[in-house]
Parts: structure tokens; sequence; C-alpha cells
């Protein structure tokens, strides 16, 4: 596969390494005769550090196959969290630190997550594109703000910090988008 076919969510092997694609940007050329290139941000499934890689457009790169299976997160702690197949019941564990962008967004019990599968061994996971979440903590609602007014920090139930506008109490339950970490709407 060639790197202008790379997209999000898709894993490639790169070095020896099976890396999650989280972002693809996109630089075009300055000159007529420079190629496009492709700045691709994500993370080694395993260890979970950090690649980021410029590809020219033409250049091979090696896609790993992977299933996605439907999970539930069941419980977690300080070293891993354990997920549980929504279909067969099998369990996976992924260690804490694999899952670090991810862990503002988890919570025991959460379903309707994405596991990511190769060789029968679960990879990472992948959120769904926007959450719902109680808001915990945020300055009192103003009465006289208007849905276009200013916002303020908001703490969730996760613990996760957004801006939302100012109307908003604690208590009420908002949608998050989980790419940009930015509030959406009253849920």
């Amino acid at each position: 596969m060639k790197a202008n076919e790379i997209k999000k969510g898709l894993v490639i092997e790169q070095d020896g390494k099976n890396i999650l694609i989280k972002h693809v940007f996109v630089q075009s050329p300055s000159s007529r005769t420079g190629s496009t290139l492709y700045k691709v941000t994500g993370s080694d499934i395993s260890s979970g550090q950090k690649f980021e890689r410029r590809f020219k457009g033409d250049e091979v790169v090696t896609r790993v196959e992977v299933s996605r299976r439907e999970v539930q997160l069941l419980f977690h702690d300080s070293e891993s969290y354990t997920f549980m197949d929504s279909e067969n019941y099998e369990q996976f564990t992924l260690p804490a630190a694999s899952l670090e962008e991810e862990s503002v967004f988890l919570y025991d019990g959460l379903e309707g997550l994405s596991a990511l599968i190769s060789d029968d061994v679960m990879l990472g996971i992948e959120l769904p594109a926007n959450m719902a979440f109680e808001i915990t903590e945020c300055a009192p609602g103003m009465k006289s703000a208007s849905t276009s007014a200013r916002t303020k920090p908001a703490t969730l139930s996760t613990g996760l910090v957004v801006q939302v506008p100012e109307y908003l109490t604690p208590g009420e339950i908002i949608k998050i988008n989980t790419d940009t970490r930015e509030f959406i709407s009253r849920a």
C-alpha cells in the first residue's frame, strides 16, 4: 500500500513495530517539482510510544491486518485495563501505559469501544467519535448567558477538563468529541 492511502485508524508496520495511525496531515508541495508529504502521527501499539514520520505519497508502507471487535471495559487499576469481548466474553488485558492518551475517556463498565485485534492479540482500542460525560465541577451557571457566550473550564466524571459554555452547571450530561477533546452539545 502507498503512503497516500494511509488513513486514521489503520495499523501499519514500521521498523518492526505496529503503529496505530491517529492523525494524517497532508502537506502540499510548495513548488511544482515538490511532492506531497503525508505527516503521520500515531503510537506504537505494544509500548504506547508516540510515532511521527513524514512519508512521500508514493512511498510503500506495510499494512497490518487488524479486526475490530466490540468490547466493554470491565475494570482498571494503575497498571492495566481489562476488557471483555461483547460477543464471546473473552477477556483481554492491556498495560495502562499503552492507553495513556485514551485514559481520560475510560471508566469501569464503559461499553461501545472497539478493540483492535491481530492474531488473537489485542493491540489497542478505538474510542467512539463522541461520548457523553457528566460535569462534576465548574463555576455556577449564568442565567443571562447566551448560547454563543464565553466558555469556562469544566471537570468531567473521568477527570478530563474541557471548555464549556457558561450556561452549563454541574450534574449536566454533555457530549465530547474524543478526537479534539472539545464540547459538542448537551447530551
